[in-house]
């Protein structure tokens, strides 16, 4: 359903321009034809320039370091060229381009969650990669996409269910913004601790959001700064989850902030610095917390064979 929508979005925009530019030129005002081209095509850049200065004034509240103006100028800047290829190109037209492969018996495999208005095509540099290197996957893709927070758990079981089945070990999760929620909810609503190997979430508003002011959709007024949703979610977790987390914040996510929003109490916080909010799910340090909990895997896997121990199907093991 969302990519269907984005590529009306695209469609739209591209006729849009096309129109402006035919009309301008035909009236010999090529002056008009580029300006008018670069605000339809290019005015998300000033949509992101006022989150960003938005996030700044707000952050001077956090205890989060604050950042310097080149690494806001810098991040601002990166978000403008990544969010086009990922809102334009990926989750409209390359959604289904890299399918997903829970097949590997005795290898750890990952379930990819994404966040707000976005569907497993954000992932596909990593599903590339990871497909590249024989590491099993599955990537979802949150629907309804303006519902609950909590109807997304279904979806999430049935990966994670997919996942072990083809492994016959527990996954390493990996959730970027609103998608960390949703692991959050199905850990709640499950139990699944021990069905699970370790969780990474990328810019996840768990205290929520201050742009959760602005929210209209049921999911978005779920991340509101301390909602009575988030709330309830903290309240049926045991304090012992959060050491299954590791959780990346930056002071530069122009989505998520304050910045300290992103942590949890206890599970291992790292921040990121200078980066923003669709950026930090593609930020090398991700890239190497990722494979840091896959080589462990790999290694075990590897020392079990040595032994002549083999994974048993079906089985899933941490």
């Amino acid at each position: 359903m969302l990519a269907r929508l984005q590529q009306r979005i695209v469609f739209t925009l591209a006729l849009a321009a096309a129109a402006w530019v035919t009309i301008a030129l035909a009236a010999d005002l090529p002056a008009v034809a580029l300006i008018g081209a670069v605000l339809l095509l290019f005015g998300h850049a000033a949509v992101l320039g006022f989150e960003f200065l938005l996030m700044s004034r707000i952050n001077r509240r956090d205890n989060v370091l604050r950042a310097r103006l080149h690494q806001v100028l810098r991040a601002w800047v990166a978000e403008s060229f990544i969010a086009p290829q990922v809102f334009c190109w990926r989750q409209p037209f390359r959604s289904g381009a890299v399918p997903d492969a829970p097949q590997a018996i005795g290898r750890r495999g990952v379930v990819f969650v994404h966040g707000f208005v976005c569907n497993r095509g954000l992932w596909t540099p990593w599903l590339q990669r990871l497909r590249a290197r024989g590491t099993p996957f599955v990537a979802v893709n949150l629907e309804p996409v303006f519902g609950s927070i909590d109807d997304y758990v279904p979806l999430i079981e049935q990966a994670v269910q997919r996942i072990a089945a083809g492994t016959g070990m527990a996954p390493l999760i990996v959730a970027h913004s609103m998608g960390g929620l949703a692991v959050r909810a199905w850990l709640a609503h499950s139990q699944g601790d021990e069905r699970v190997h370790h969780v990474i979430t990328i810019g996840t508003p768990h205290r929520g959001t201050f742009l959760g002011l602005a929210a209209r959709s049921i999911n978005t007024r779920q991340m509101h700064l301390g909602s009575g949703w988030l709330q309830q979610l903290a309240a049926r977790e045991p304090l012992e989850r959060s050491a299954r987390f590791t959780c990346f914040f930056g002071h530069c996510d122009n989505i998520v902030f304050p910045a300290s929003t992103a942590t949890l109490p206890g599970a291992n916080n790292r921040h990121i610095a200078g980066c923003a909010h669709v950026q930090m799910a593609f930020h090398d340090d991700v890239f190497s917390e990722v494979d840091h909990w896959l080589a462990g895997a790999a290694l075990v896997a590897a020392e079990r064979v040595a032994s002549g121990w083999g994974p048993r199907r079906g089985a899933m093991r941490e």
